[in-house]
C-alpha cells in the first residue's frame, strides 16, 4: 500500500490496489465508436494542464504512436482513450505518478471530444484515473453515472466497488463486488478481478485465511491465461508476499517476491518489499544498499526515501537523513490533489512533526473517506497531538471489524497506555509484537520498551 506508509512495507497489502489502481481491470476504451455519432454538449469537466512526458515514455512505442494520432486528428476520442490506459500501464510498472497526471488529462480531453453517453470508454477511464489519484468521490460519481448508462457490465460495478472501499463504505462495496461478480465468468480476467477484490474485503474482516485463498486463487487464474501478463503475474506474488509478511513470516515473504521479480525483472514494488525484508532480518547494509538504489530512479517512491532516512538514521547518518526527509517532502507536498497526504501524515506523526495540524488535516480527510485506515492515521496524528479523545475514538473505528494489523495493535496499545489502561496496553502492545514482529523498523522498538516498561 506504499501509499499510504512512509515507513511500514508490511502495511503495504491493505494499501495496494491504490496505486496499483487494478491491474485486472480491462477498461472498454473503444465504447461509443458506432457510426454516423452526433457530437453533443461535452462533459463538464475541466482538462488537466499539461504535463510532460516522463523520459521514460519515449522508448514506449505504443504510446508514441497514439500521440501522433492525437496530434494528427486532436477530436480521435478513442486515441485519447487508449492513452489514457497506456500511461495507467506505465504508472503501475514505473512508480512515476506523472503518468496519472497525462491519464487524467487524457481521458479528460477525451469527454470534452464526446460527451459520456456517447463515450463510456471516456467515463471508465476518467473515474480509473481518479481512484488511482485518491479521487474517491468524483470516481465513484462517475461510476455511478456508468451504472446509469452502461448497466450490465462488470467493469461498472468493478468501478464501484473499488470506490466505495476506498471510502469505508463496505457494505456498498461488497453489493457492488457481488453484482460484478454474479456478472462475471469464472475463469478469466474478470474473475480474477472480483478474487483480488474478495481477498481485500476477508483481510478488512479479519479472515487471513480466505483471504489468502482468494489472492491464490487469483494468481492461478492468471497463470492459467493462454497468454497472461507478466505484471499480472508479478503483481499477484507480491501481494501475497505482503500478505504473510504481515503476519510475521519472512521466509514465506520472500519466496512469493523473488517469485514475483522472476516473472517480471525490475518489478519496483518487490525489490521495495524485498529491500523491507533486509531491514526486518537486520540486514541493515544491504536495505540501505537497495533503497539508494530504488532512491536514485528518475521518479523515486516517497515511502523508499522515508525508510532510507530512517536507516540513515538509525546508523548515525544524520545529515544524509535530514537530505532524504527533505526530498520526501519536496515530492510529497508538490504531487496535485491528496495523493500522499496519508503518508505525509504518517510520517509527521512517527517523527513528531507538525502534530497539532497533522492531526487536522488527518481528521479532514476521514471525514470523507470513513475507511479503517484513515482512522487509524487520525488516531496515531492525535494521540502525538495530545489529542486523547480524538485518538480514542478514531482508534475504535479503525479496529471495528477485527482486522488483524499489527500497526493498528500498536497505535491501539499506546493509546491505552497514555489513557493509564495498563492492562489492555500490556495486551495489545504484545499482540502487535505477536502478530508481526517486523511491522516496523523504529515502531517496534518502541512498542517492545513500553511493553517491557508496563511488564
Amino acid at each position: 500500500m506504499r501509499f499510504e506508509s512512509a515507513n511500514n512495507g508490511s502495511k503495504r497489502i491493505f494499501f495496494c490496489l491504490m496505486k496499483t489502481a487494478v491491474l485486472a481491470f480491462s477498461i472498454l476504451i473503444v465504447c461509443g465508436c458506432g457510426s454516423a455519432i452526433k457530437k453533443a454538449d461535452p462533459l463538464p469537466v475541466q482538462a488537466s494542464p499539461l504535463v510532460e512526458l516522463p523520459e521514460s515514455s519515449k522508448s514506449n512505442a505504443t504510446i508514441q504512436f497514439l500521440l501522433n494520432r492525437v496530434n494528427a486528428d486532436p477530436d480521435d476520442f478513442i486515441a485519447h482513450n487508449k492513452l489514457a490506459s497506456e500511461y495507467m500501464k506505465e504508472m503501475r510498472a514505473t512508480g512515476d505518478v506523472k503518468y496519472l497526471e497525462l491519464a487524467l488529462q487524457a481521458a479528460k480531453q477525451s469527454l470534452q471530444i464526446l460527451p459520456a453517453e456517447q463515450n463510456k470508454g471516456g467515463l471508465a477511464a476518467l473515474a480509473h484515473a481518479e481512484f488511482s489519484g485518491h479521487q474517491f468521490v468524483n470516481s465513484r460519481d462517475h461510476a455511478l453515472r456508468l451504472a446509469e448508462i452502461d448497466p450490465g457490465k462488470t467493469y461498472v460495478y468493478q468501478l464501484l466497488s473499488d470506490a466505495y472501499y476506498e471510502l469505508g463504505q463496505y457494505e456498498d462495496a461488497e453489493a457492488a463486488l457481488n453484482k460484478m461478480s454474479e456478472l462475471s465468468s469464472d475463469q478469466g480476467m474478470e474473475r480474477v478481478a472480483v478474487e483480488q477484490r474478495l481477498a481485500k474485503m476477508a483481510t478488512i474482516r479479519g479472515d487471513l485465511k480466505k483471504a489468502l485463498s482468494h489472492m491464490t486463487r487469483a494468481l492461478q487464474l492468471t497463470e492459467d491465461l493462454s497468454n497472461p501478463q507478466a505484471e499480472t503475474i508479478a503483481w499477484s506474488r507480491w501481494q501475497l508476499g505482503e500478505m504473510v509478511f504481515s503476519q510475521g513470516d519472512i521466509d514465506g515473504a520472500e519466496k512469493y517476491l523473488n517469485s514475483s521479480l522472476k516473472a517480471f525483472p525490475g518489478y519496483f514494488a518487490a525489490e521495495e518489499a524485498l529491500n523491507h525484508l533486509r531491514a526486518a532480518r537486520g540486514d541493515i547494509k544491504g536495505a540501505i544498499e537497495g533503497y539508494e538504489k530504488a532512491a536514485a530512479g528518475p521518479a523515486p517512491d516517497p515511502a523508499v526515501l522515508a525508510m532510507l532516512g530512517d536507516l540513515y538514521k538509525l546508523t548515525g547518518r544524520d545529515n544524509e537523513a535530514a537530505a532524504k526527509f527533505t526530498q520526501f517532502n519536496e515530492i510529497t507536498r508538490a504531487a496535485q490533489g491528496n495523493i500522499y497526504g496519508r503518508e505525509i501524515w504518517l510520517f509527521n506523526a512517527n517523527h513528531d512533526i507538525e502534530t497539532a495540524e497533522t492531526c487536522d488535516a488527518a481528521a479532514r480527510d476521514y471525514e470523507i473517506r470513513k475507511d479503517v485506515f484513515g482512522a487509524d492515521v487520525m488516531a496515531w496524528a492525535c494521540f502525538k497531538a495530545g489529542r486523547m479523545d480524538e485518538a480514542k475514538s478514531a482508534i475504535k473505528d479503525a479496529m471495528r471489524f477485527e482486522t488483524k494489523n499489527a500497526q493498528f495493535f500498536y497505535h491501539a496499545g499506546m493509546i491505552e497506555n497514555a489513557l493509564g489502561n495498563e492492562n489492555e496496553a500490556i495486551r495489545l502492545l504484545a499482540l502487535s509484537l505477536k502478530t508481526n514482529p517486523a511491522f516496523d523498523l523504529l515502531q517496534v522498538s518502541v512498542a517492545r520498551n513500553v511493553l517491557s516498561s508496563l511488564r
